[in-house]
């Protein structure tokens, strides 16, 4: 790590987490979403074909339009606009414009939402039916929503019904995961909490930004318990509390912050924030592995796929 750790710097590293994507991040979200740059089996896609949807814009009316079809275990299924749409967005509402006509979803969209579908069916099929209390259990602990159908349809502007479907596509993709790959053995590390220096002198008026810097240097350079206590926690059988030191020079941790002194009751801001990366790192690793052995359960069954969309939009 550089001499100096900069708020940028820690802004950038907290957007490593996943617990701050956005609440659109898990409107729709089903398993499919991991593999969005892998092609259905067969693909064809409208505009000039016969049956193709050519308009770009639909009434409240035609929302049951089909815009795609698809096959699935050798059975054919329609995909309306409205299911598009719903899917992807969140609600109708997401699409609507000012003449009160709704934006066709385009091909990426609609081909998202066929693979939704196809693995959210496949999840079905395996059984996985959770009851309400499981769902909002999955609400407040893997997406951080508030534990209350009604909070979550009020916050996103969708009906109750909606909000129970939607929780429900997540959390079937979450167990078809989890059987087709096991559960993911590693968990998101916390970012350290970032020690308060002063910004303002003792009359309350703003320091000048040499003066915080310098401030600011001060404080992530002041070890503590704390920061000890975090960084041996995420450090794991890598130390020695004992000898208060590193078992060994060659783990990951003792070799990242090699630089600091580590005591078990002593350790600095930017000790604990190079732990973090290490942290961070190894967590994504993990991640990406387990994706990829999702990947290549949903690519073998999107293989035996076939879908056509019928749309104009880009």
């Amino acid at each position: 790590m550089a001499e100096e750790i900069t708020n940028e710097a820690n802004e950038d590293a907290k957007k490593f987490s996943i617990k701050n994507l956005g609440m659109n991040a898990w409107i729709g979200i089903a398993v499919a979403a991991l593999v969005i740059g892998i092609l259905v089996g067969k693909f064809l896609l409208g505009g000039g074909a016969p049956g193709a949807l050519n308009k770009t814009t639909l009434t409240e009316a035609e929302l049951n339009t089909v815009v795609a079809t698809y096959s699935q275990n050798g059975a054919a299924q329609n995909l309306t606009a409205r299911d598009a749409i719903e899917m992807t967005m969140g609600s109708l509402d997401s699409a609507k414009g000012e003449d009160g006509n709704y934006t066709v979803p385009s091909a990426d969209l609609i081909l998202y939402a066929v693979r939704n579908r196809i693995a959210v069916s496949e999840a079905e099929k395996r059984g996985i039916n959770p009851t309400d209390e499981q769902l909002l259990e999955y609400a407040e602990k893997n997406l951080g929503l508030s534990p209350d159908f009604e909070s979550i349809a009020t916050s996103n502007n969708i009906s109750v019904d909606r909000a129970k479907q939607l929780l429900t596509d997540s959390y079937r993709a979450s167990e078809l995961n989890k059987q087709v790959a096991g559960e993911l053995d590693a968990k998101e590390p916390e970012f350290p909490k970032e020690p308060e220096y002063a910004t303002k002198n003792d009359a309350g008026e703003a320091l000048s930004e040499e003066e915080v810097k310098k401030n600011q240097e001060a404080a992530y350079k002041k070890a503590n318990a704390d920061y000890a206590k975090y960084i041996i926690g995420l450090a794991g059988d890598e130390w020695d509390a004992a000898g208060n030191k590193w078992k060994s020079a060659d783990g990951p941790y003792a070799q990242a912050l090699s630089k600091y002194e580590i005591k078990n009751d002593s350790a600095t801001y930017e000790a604990a924030y190079d732990a973090y990366m290490v942290a961070a790192s190894a967590y994504s690793q993990k991640q990406s592995e387990y994706s990829e052995k999702v990947k290549d359960f949903l690519s073998d069954m999107y293989a035996k796929s076939a879908i056509s969309i019928n749309t104009l939009a880009q």
